[in-house]
């Protein structure tokens, strides 16, 4: 006796992507445009073309990430969770890279890291590779970076914690090419506090403190 299995039909997603400019919405072309799985990892990468456009096919249901890079602007990257349409359009805006720098700083977004760890996350690269395209546009820019805990577990630990999560960050950005000399790293534990309120902190509140900053030291636009 012979079982008959029924085949099921194939489903797949075209993904359309548009590369635009955030301040002026005209597309871009030539940026390289990712398609990364739900974990991050690169899949396949194309160029989007004169049109700003790049396609690609996944699977329904299928979770992804479409990420664009793009000399001279903030990368960016857009979540698709699963869908079933036949078509699924998404529209990645990126910023100009000038726009990071507000005063003497560059605002990146937060530097996550696992708990009770030092080393660099996918998506903490994610946001440092930011600051190496920054410090590449200027190459007379010297960076401090200090990273932050919240008042949570001893002080002392804590604080030296947060010396290992800085070290790690210079030392990523150096592996990316900025020389040693431009970029400096410490921590300071829960010594300086975004928001005060030690012992009795929301889990938002301990969340704004854990945060890590890059201060512009010297060769930044309009800099002396």
């Amino acid at each position: 006796v012979y079982a008959i299995k029924k085949l099921q039909p194939l489903c797949d997603v075209l993904i359309i992507a548009t590369v635009v400019d955030d301040e002026t919405g005209e597309s871009i072309s030539g940026a390289s445009v990712s398609l990364n799985d739900a974990d991050g990892n690169n899949m396949v990468s194309k160029q989007s073309d004169e049109n700003g456009l790049a396609e690609f096919i996944i699977e329904c249901e299928e979770n992804a990430e479409v990420e664009a890079v793009m000399e001279g602007y903030s990368s960016n990257k857009v979540t698709i969770s699963g869908t079933n349409d036949e078509e699924f359009e998404v529209q990645i805006a990126l910023q100009p890279i000038e726009k990071l720098i507000v005063a003497d700083r560059i605002e990146l977004e937060p530097i996550y890291f696992d708990f009770d760890k030092a080393n660099i996350t996918t998506k903490a690269a994610f946001e440092l590779d930011k600051l190496v395209q920054i410090m590449n546009k200027y190459p007379d820019m010297v960076v401090d970076v200090f990273s932050h805990t919240d008042s949570r577990g001893p002080a002392a630990y804590n604080e030296g914690l947060s010396d290992r999560r800085a070290k790690t960050t210079v030392q990523y950005v150096i592996s990316k090419g900025i020389d040693e000399a431009r970029i400096s790293g410490s921590g300071k534990g829960e010594n300086e506090p975004k928001v005060e309120c030690s012992s009795g902190c929301t889990e938002d509140e301990h969340q704004l403190n854990r945060r890590s900053e890059f201060i512009i030291v010297s060769g930044g636009p309009g800099m002396q």
